[in-house]
């Protein structure tokens, strides 16, 4: 199904965006797209469209173990990976192809393979769109948690990111913790190095998830839930291979592509609308699928998974 907006805004230059808040934004109905990779739009919108289109990589510091880097919203986030693995610059490598812009990075503090973003992360600028104000927020001030921030909850479709400045290692280190990662490095008999390990992420990632391209397809629709630990010891009794990890405060995060799979919805297709044949966490379009579809899918999958389990799974795809 097409979708269409009424009006679309792609800012070429930093310097653009107050002038776009003060002249289009006050007051009328706006949307942030940066990649839209994780978009899922259920009707035509009646309003503008704002596309960060500007690039740019500058070092801002060099240091004999870390460097900081600035970098534009509009940077394609693999293209920053790039940038990092050429210049022996650690820290994101895992979050190798991650679709996306930089700027929408630390928005849902996107995380693979044992790293999130906010683990190197200085901090964040840009501009409040109420009140026309630049910004300039440190780490802490972020507020991130697991696939959250400041900008999923206060500053929610309240402002637009311009500059994200990272401080990357230049001392060799890798973080191996997940277990699919090593094994892979391991059956490849490679040694370690950030190009190796952001291959292997690439290609685990590429058996997993459809291209895009080809598949229509927005990542992974749900948050991995987090429960409390005691909620897990007795889950465990009747799903004895239940995957968790370790999660603040004496809680488990569970996957939630095993809970889908366990659920029955691996590679299911109801209609146009389905899950991935590799990834149940993967909701894909099959070819024609409307939003009511899709959505039809998600809901139904959330439903049955709850009836098993008694977790409600949480939609991460942003719905517009």
């Amino acid at each position: 199904m097409e979708v269409l907006a009424r009006h679309f805004l792609q800012i070429e230059n930093a310097d653009e965006v107050p002038v776009v808040i003060h002249e289009y934004l006050r007051e009328k109905p706006f949307y942030i797209l940066g990649g839209g990779s994780n978009t899922l739009f259920t009707k035509d919108f009646d309003g503008f469209i704002v596309h960060p289109a500007f690039t740019g990589i500058e070092v801002m510091e060099q240091m004999e173990d870390a460097v900081v880097l600035k970098v534009a919203a509009g940077e394609p986030w693999d293209n920053l990976i790039q940038y990092c693995i050429k210049r022996q610059y650690y820290g994101i490598e895992n979050l190798t192809a991650i679709p996306g812009l930089v700027g929408s990075a630390p928005v849902q503090n996107i995380g693979a393979y044992g790293v999130e973003v906010k683990d190197t992360v200085l901090k964040v600028e840009g501009y409040v769109i109420s009140t026309g104000e630049h910004f300039t927020l440190s780490n802490a001030e972020c507020k991130f948690a697991y696939r959250n921030s400041i900008f999923k909850q206060e500053l929610k479709h309240d402002c637009i990111i311009t500059y994200v400045w990272f401080q990357l290692s230049r001392i060799k280190h890798f973080t191996l913790s997940y277990q699919g990662l090593a094994k892979a490095l391991e059956e490849r008999e490679l040694p370690l190095s950030l190009h190796n390990v952001s291959d292997c992420v690439r290609k685990i990632r590429d058996a997993k998830l459809p291209d895009p391209a080809i598949v229509g397809n927005g990542g992974s629709f749900f948050k991995n839930p987090v429960i409390p630990d005691e909620q897990y010891r007795e889950l465990l009794v009747k799903f004895p291979d239940l995957v968790a990890y370790d999660a603040p405060d004496w809680q488990k995060k569970l996957s939630a592509g095993q809970l889908i799979e366990k659920a029955g919805w691996k590679g299911k297709q109801v209609g146009n609308a389905g899950t991935w044949k590799n990834q149940a966490l993967v909701l894909v379009n099959y070819g024609g699928a409307t939003p009511e579809e899709v959505l039809h899918v998600a809901e139904t999958i959330i439903k049955d998974v709850n009836n098993l389990f008694g977790i409600t799974l949480e939609m991460e795809i942003n719905r517009i």
